[in-house]
């Protein structure tokens, strides 16, 4: 589905006194982007939890080797509604899946999802927010990139793969900048082992399929804005190889 074109709405002009919100992001290696990211993210907690919405930011640290972790505590100490959390690493996939159930424990009517390293624009949220009782799911839709050709290329393929597996087309399954409605995306998580590696593409490919109302919006996708990105050719076609594999037997379960 295409964006559409409805006026913004303010979040108090939308907003109802029962909902709640649990902003995510995996975090590994990330000390080189964790503070700003949380400053500059922290301020969209403030501005939900100012129009009624129980708001927090949470984020997991996926066993770094850095200084994110002692980084994320320092931050929490004057941010009541920041929680980090940390665990042993796991890899992307497994965090995000830890996190989205952890969300649905507390309570979470909303799950939002983002990633740790800065390419996201918390702006870009508000677009999303406002439509939110439309539909169960919204990915963004990177349809300029500034993170190079090889992450373009990952998308591409994972799209194809997609097609190939699930038989439904996705516009973009692995943006990390979703909103989730918990009670819409809650079966399916139910389905998907927690280890994952994929779990994103795989939650987007399934929420299509099972024709949960399903839209793509045009986000920012800056480049990185600080430490090391880890893909290269060669682990870009194990991952399509094995993502193959892992999609055709989770497929079996839709």
């Amino acid at each position: 589905m295409q964006a559409s074109d409805n006026k913004h709405l303010t979040p108090t002009q939308c907003s109802t006194s029962n909902e709640s919100i649990m902003i995510v992001m995996p975090a590994y290696n990330e000390e080189a982007n964790i503070s700003s990211v949380v400053d500059q993210w922290y301020p969209v907690v403030e501005k939900l939890s100012a129009d009624g919405i129980k708001a927090s930011l949470v984020i997991a640290d996926d066993g770094s080797k850095d200084n994110t972790w002692p980084m994320m505590q320092q931050l929490a100490s004057t941010r009541s509604n920041f929680k980090p959390m940390t665990k042993p690493n796991s890899g992307h996939g497994a965090t995000v899946l830890h996190l989205y159930r952890h969300a649905i424990d507390n309570g979470a009517t909303y799950i939002f999802q983002t990633d740790s390293d800065g390419q996201t624009d918390p702006d870009e949220f508000w677009q999303f927010w406002d439509n939110r009782q439309d539909y169960d799911l919204q990915v963004g839709h990177r349809s300029s990139r500034e993170d190079g050709l090889s992450r373009v290329f990952v998308t591409k393929v994972l799209k194809g793969v997609v097609w190939l597996t699930f038989h439904v087309g996705v516009t973009d399954a692995n943006t990390p900048f979703r909103l989730m409605r918990t009670e819409s995306i809650r079966p399916i998580l139910d389905i998907i082992p927690r280890d994952f590696f994929l779990a994103n593409v795989a939650l987007s490919a399934i929420a299509v399929k099972r024709h949960l109302r399903t839209r793509w919006l045009p986000i920012t996708f800056r480049p990185r804005q600080g430490g090391v990105n880890s893909i290269n050719l060669k682990r870009i076609f194990k991952i399509g190889r094995q993502a193959v594999k892992d999609f055709i037997i989770l497929n079996r379960n839709v």
